[in-house]
């Protein structure tokens, strides 16, 4: 069993950052691979940023590619997602998922909400223009 707990979401100005985390509880954090979703009020749940169990790969959707950064920190149990030059269609609540991974170190990231089993309850971020 693995919990999911995001934190760091809030509101910034278009243009501006904010960093978001996903702190994991539970065993053998380190071979799961992480992902990061999105849904905006009245649209459907969205692929964001994904990352494998290694760290070693990792995926983005076109939309947020040379603005967004997904990284972990094994040691620590978390995943991080860095939104630079944000925009207000980036407003959504942003939740994080888990799934085991067993793959080699560059197993491809898990994009379809489907192969995740574990979801944090997500943080609202939102972006005002």
């Amino acid at each position: 069993q693995v919990q999911l707990v995001e934190s760091g979401g809030g509101l910034v100005q278009a243009g501006g950052s904010l960093r978001i985390s996903c702190a994991a509880s539970g065993r053998a954090y380190s071979t799961y691979a992480m992902g990061w979703f999105r849904q905006a009020p009245g649209k459907e749940r969205e692929f964001v940023a994904a990352i494998n169990w290694s760290g070693r790969s990792t995926q983005y959707v076109d939309s947020v590619k040379g603005r967004f950064t997904i990284s972990r920190d094994n040691a620590k149990n978390t995943v991080y997602l860095q939104m630079n030059s944000l925009k207000p269609e980036d407003t959504a609540v942003y939740r994080c998922a888990a799934a085991q991974d067993w793959g080699n170190v560059f197993s491809l990231p898990k994009v379809l909400p489907a192969e995740y089993r574990y979801w944090g309850q997500g943080t609202q971020v939102t972006v005002s223009s």
